[in-house]
Order: C-alpha cells, then structure tokens, then sequence
C-alpha cells in the first residue's frame, strides 16, 4: 500500500499509456481507483474477479475484458504459469 501511494508509482501510472490489470486487494484497488478515475463499476472487474479477467488501460480509454483462452492448445501449456499444470 505504501509503494502505490509513493510519488514514484504515480509518476509511473501517469506515464504508463497501457496498464493491465487484474483482481486487485481491497486497499490497492481504492487506491488506484483514485489514482487512475475508475468508476465503481469498472472496479467489479477487479474485485474477485476470475482468471483472465480485467481491466485494460491504452490512455483515457478503460476496457473491461474476459480473456476464457482454451486450456487444451499447445500455446495454453507453453504460455501457463500454473505450477501444478507443468509437468
């Protein structure tokens, strides 16, 4: 919580013209809901949230998505960061 609100992180977030964001904590997501102008709306995409959903941020536009990427391709074992799926 401190690193978010640090005057470096906003100078980060200020600069950065595309952010994505997943499932936040309750505190984080506060604070970059005001950091960033994220409506209460926009912040149910982030709050318990499931895998491979979230928020897109490319300059004032936010972009709630649903990524549901097919767990039976050879890209979803090359590309998953689940330990337990890795043999």
């Amino acid at each position: 919580k401190d690193l978010l609100r640090s005057p470096e992180i906003a100078n980060i977030l200020e600069n950065s013209d595309f952010i994505y964001m997943l499932n936040q904590a309750s505190d984080d997501r506060s604070i970059l809901a005001q950091r960033l102008n994220i409506s209460p709306h926009q912040l149910s995409y982030v709050t318990n949230s499931g895998e491979g959903e979230g928020l897109l941020f490319y300059g004032n536009v936010i972009l709630p998505f649903i990524d549901r990427f097919p767990t039976d391709l050879e890209l979803y074992r090359i590309m998953t960061t689940k330990l337990n799926e890795v043999a």
